[in-house]
């Protein structure tokens, strides 16, 4: 039952706290159009933009983004010429400084990411890639599964299965062992949520991705057969 002073009181309900996006893209058109998607898709984030290296890393520093949407060809600053380096060296130096930022790379140029590949697999955050050539409904899914901390990677920059002894343990204890994540943890010393993390990497690895209706763990489990990855 309620007493008085809880009938006459006015509830305060949490507000839901505000997220930031910021896109980085110097193609005018290209900008404007992913800006009118994601204003549509996500009307309450605040959304800002950056249209160089320089000034994205100024963003960044400004507003702690919740999700970072970057080219890879770009000027380093105002007035030089856009190329691969800059953006590049940029993302780079996004995963070295905010390892648990949620990125989305859209780009024409994504087989270049290979060379970030060892940055790329100890990111924390969500890392996601899109092809400028797809369509917009396939950015909105890569900024979804990125603001989940998914990981989505492209074939062209992965080699072959490579899993890392960690990655590895998890595999065996969730399908040789039977164990689920909390007990996993304890076995390997680490907190829950790198456990949840490891699972983003092997996912990504075994191409195995959310779909309607399909349980991701079965369906891990079934493609790590598959590889041979275990018994």
């Amino acid at each position: 039952m309620l007493c008085a002073n809880e009938l006459t009181m006015p509830q305060i309900l949490p507000q839901p706290e505000k997220r930031t996006f910021l896109v980085v893209d110097d193609h005018a058109m290209v900008l404007g159009g992913t800006l009118n998607i994601l204003r549509q898709e996500y009307p309450q984030v605040e959304i800002v933009t950056a249209s160089t290296a320089q000034e994205a890393l100024e963003q960044i520093a400004q507003t702690t983004p919740d999700l970072v949407i970057v080219d890879l060809v770009m000027p380093e600053t105002i007035g030089e010429t856009a190329h691969a380096n800059s953006g590049l060296q940029l993302l780079k130096t996004l995963m070295d400084q905010y390892p648990r930022l949620n990125i989305v790379v859209q780009s024409a140029h994504v087989r270049t990411l290979v060379w970030l590949k060892p940055s790329i697999d100890n990111h924390m955050g969500g890392f996601t890639v899109v092809d400028k050539s797809q369509p917009m409904k396939d950015l909105l899914a890569m900024v979804d599964w990125a603001l989940h901390e998914r990981i989505y990677t492209p074939r062209e920059i992965r080699n072959g299965l490579q899993l890392k002894p960690a990655w590895m343990e998890v595999l065996q204890f969730a399908f040789q062992e039977s164990l689920q994540d909390i007990a996993i943890a304890k076995r390997m010393n680490v907190c829950e949520r790198t456990v949840q993390y490891y699972w983003t990497k092997i996912r990504d690895v075994l191409e195995v991705y959310p779909e309607d209706d399909k349980n991701l763990r079965i369906q891990t489990e079934v493609r790590a057969r598959e590889a041979g990855l275990i018994d």
